[in-house]
């Protein structure tokens, strides 16, 4: 007969000195624990906490006193005490009861959940509107009656998120990375306080769900079709969310960026982003860009556009083939353009010709063929990519 074999004295102890170290770091991990919500700043977001709070009262209530009767009865009328169990089947007044008590209980609690449920959708009257889309992994907001829209990306680049300390262009070599590093963005939402804002949500190719916890506002963006909610914002400040459905490989980093501002300071704001539009639209219509120019602009575009996909270095990720030595970006000129343009139909490329400026698209082309170490020295210019989007 085998024996089971005992763990010597000396590896419990290594194990359990090694069990304590590790629970020693994880507790030193930063993590913002907190009790409740963030500090609501909108109205809808208030009475949600409220009900929250209500309903979880209700419910402490209810464990009290149901657990407080069963541990009663199996405490003091327990066997050893000489209790002997009651067989009973019928009784009409306890009965009617335990059915009566809680449909009131869940009718007292969903008179306040209906009135906040037909509060958030009450879209009427709107001040401002913007329409939200979704993509991969990416927000674009649409201002109709601004006239202006714009693309949202995660602003981090991709080597800063792999390691707590990096060196990039921007920061001192070994700084550590910010403190909302996931959660940062190229081009926030700007919105107006105490402006009512309605917000239609919609996605161009999977379900994503737009969450920011302090505007109280949650919402799915489907594809083909158009979801709406609102949200009036009460104190100038940021506030973050992110995507909340599982939209694919990179869900963890499509974040949400809200500023709320002034009514003239985004006023402001608007005429700010349109004069940003004019000059790069000068820009595609003729001006000759800069190499170093070029390349600059264009390394910021690959990283908050391309990089997801083809690897911050250009290595690939799965699916995605690499930059590095690529037939498209060592290819043919026009080849390259229409790709980035048009997409690949039945791959996951996309078309970026509705998502980026002639600038950006020129840049981003430029770097690709000058980076990883394909050295081409292919320039692209706004002007070839305009003409390329009439062909």
């Amino acid at each position: 007969m085998l024996s089971a074999r005992r763990t010597p004295w000396s590896g419990r102890i290594s194990r359990l000195t090694l069990g304590l170290f590790l629970a020693a770091v994880a507790l030193a991990a930063h993590a913002d624990y907190a009790a409740t919500f963030p500090t609501p700043v909108t109205e809808i977001a208030q009475k949600i906490l409220d009900l929250h709070n209500t309903i979880l009262i209700v419910c402490f209530v209810i464990f009290v006193v149901v657990f407080g009767f069963m541990f009663y009865s199996i405490i003091v009328h327990r066997k050893s005490r000489g209790h002997k169990s009651a067989m009973f089947h019928e009784h009409t007044a306890l009965e009617l009861a335990w059915t009566v008590v809680p449909f009131l209980i869940l009718i007292a609690m969903a008179i306040p959940s209906t009135a906040t449920l037909l509060k958030m959708r009450d879209t009427s009257q709107a001040d401002v509107t913007v329409k939200i889309t979704g993509y991969q992994w990416k927000w674009k907001y649409e201002y109709p009656d601004q006239d202006l829209a714009f693309f949202s990306n995660l602003a981090t680049p991709r080597e800063q998120i792999g390691s707590p300390r990096f060196s990039a262009e921007g920061y001192k070599p070994g700084s550590a990375r910010g403190e909302h590093y996931l959660l940062e963005v190229d081009n926030p939402l700007v919105l107006p306080v105490g402006k009512k804002v309605r917000l239609v949500l919609t996605a161009n190719d999977v379900i994503h769900a737009w969450w920011v916890p302090q505007l109280g506002v949650k919402k799915d963006a489907i594809p083909g079709f158009v979801n709406e909610t609102w949200t009036l914002i009460n104190e100038p400040g940021i506030y973050r969310g992110q995507c909340a459905e599982l939209c694919g490989k990179d869900h963890a980093f499509m974040p949400i960026v809200v500023q709320a501002v002034t009514p003239e300071e985004f006023d402001k704001w608007v005429v700010a982003q349109k004069d940003k539009g004019k000059a790069d639209a000068l820009a595609a219509t003729g001006k000759t860009l800069a190499k170093e120019e070029l390349l600059w602009r264009g390394k910021r575009v690959y990283g908050s556009s391309c990089a997801a996909c083809h690897g911050p270095n250009g290595e690939g990720a799965a699916a995605f083939p690499k930059m590095a030595g690529s037939r498209v970006a060592k290819g043919p000129l026009a080849d390259h353009v229409n790709i980035v343009l048009n997409g690949k139909s039945g791959t996951a490329m996309q078309a970026f010709g509705a998502q980026l400026s002639d600038v950006d698209l020129a840049a981003v082309i430029t770097y690709e063929r000058n980076a990883f170490g394909n050295d081409t020295g292919d320039l692209v210019q706004p002007a070839q990519v305009k003409a390329a989007r009439k062909k």
